[in-house]
């Protein structure tokens, strides 16, 4: 009795700061975040697993890429098995500078096998407003291995995919207006919710005097310093950003048929049910029994050695008749499961708990919620993935 006093009092201090996120776990400062960047280049050294220059844009690339360094390979046809064409892709950090590096991701888009041992050759990488932010450059690091001769073959992970850590650098810095003259920011919740906008909004307010703090939507609170503020903005949004402030989100049970798995948020309720559930197996078997005659049966009336009765197949041989018989047997079984009464407005710890007396498992779980659903006694959204 006093252990479970003890880990009841456990769980309840757990919940109560379960309910609060750092303002910085949960929402963003507006104009605050990662662009996309994108390039086409070369990559080069492979061990004849490179693409077949047949494709045509290859061929094409190693022209050009030939062509500016001096060669001229305009009406020729190169063979280069060590050569493949990739997209790279990076992610270029807010408030990156010019010099910084950062990561890039290769993918093969012709019919290359592998692009282990590459090397890519300079890449410029572009936003979507078509500008060169960084440029791309260095070897191949990849997460698996390919290997085989002529009838056998391995292949660990993926090979057409690889990395270069710190294999970019940065060309081009992106302007921010953010932290402008008018000392006015916003803040962007993650999940839009109204409630956790105003008390986001709220404990602004309170947290700093001079500050105003407005909910606008359901994910957007706009933050004005005042003019009277004359300290240092990004220290005052430091602190901001580590308010804790407490988090609420809309009832919702998400279930995924292919695995089994069901997820269900604190907010869930239900309304007053029963819940009956039982499984009925059934059981059908057959069997082939051979009725096998003694050695010294009594002889076929004609005298012959073997012959087959038309009517029902049997064969009657010297020394007795053969007879095949089909026996089948039907068995039946049905779990006994107990008639539960769930109470109204019960949180969903007790929920788990009165499904889990009646023994259900996770897939006899996602039937039950759905036949509750239907019957209009959950009050959550079901999401089914």
């Amino acid at each position: 009795m006093k252990r479970y006093l003890i880990l009841s009092v456990i769980f309840l201090l757990v919940s109560s700061v379960a309910y609060a996120a750092r303002i910085k776990d949960i929402a963003g400062i507006g104009g605050v975040r990662e662009n996309q960047l994108i390039g086409y280049g070369l990559v080069v050294g492979l061990m004849g697993t490179g693409d077949d220059v047949k494709n045509g844009f290859t061929k094409e690339t190693i022209a050009n890429m030939l062509s500016r360094h001096g060669m001229s390979m305009r009406g020729r046809d190169p063979k280069a098995k060590n050569v493949a064409a990739v997209m790279v892709t990076a992610k270029l950090p807010p408030f990156a500078k010019t010099g910084t590096r950062i990561d890039v991701t290769v993918s093969s888009m012709g019919d290359a096998t592998s692009l282990q041992g590459g090397t890519l050759m300079m890449s410029p990488l572009r936003a979507a407003d078509g500008e060169v932010y960084a440029v791309a450059q260095g070897a191949l690091v990849l997460g698996g291995f390919s290997a085989g001769g002529a009838n056998a073959s391995v292949t660990k992970n993926q090979t057409n995919v690889a990395i270069i850590a710190n294999g970019a650098l940065v060309e081009r810095e992106v302007k921010y207006t953010v932290f402008g003259q008018e000392r006015k920011f916003t803040i962007n919740l993650f999940q839009p919710d109204f409630t956790t906008a105003k008390r986001l909004a709220d404990a602004v307010t309170g947290k700093f005097q001079g500050t105003e703090a407005k909910a606008v939507d359901s994910s957007t609170v706009l933050v004005n310093l005042g003019s009277s503020f004359a300290g240092n903005i990004v220290e005052r949004i430091s602190d901001l950003e580590n308010i804790d402030v407490s988090v609420d989100n809309v009832a919702v049970v998400v279930m995924n048929e292919k695995t089994g798995t069901v997820v269900m948020g604190e907010n869930v309720r239900i309304s007053t049910v029963a819940i009956a559930h039982g499984n009925l197996s059934i059981q059908i078997k057959e069997d082939v029994k051979v009725s096998q005659p003694l050695p010294f049966s009594p002889k076929p009336p004609d005298g012959s050695k073997q012959t087959r009765n038309k009517k029902d197949g049997t064969i009657v041989a010297p020394g007795g008749q053969t007879v095949v018989t089909k026996d089948t047997s039907v068995t039946a079984t049905e779990e006994k499961k107990q008639l539960m009464v769930v109470p109204r407005g019960v949180t969903i710890q007790d929920v788990v708990m009165a499904l889990n007396a009646i023994g259900v498992t996770p897939r006899d779980l996602i039937t039950i919620i759905q036949t509750i659903k239907a019957a209009g006694a959950l009050q959550a959204d079901l999401r089914i993935i």
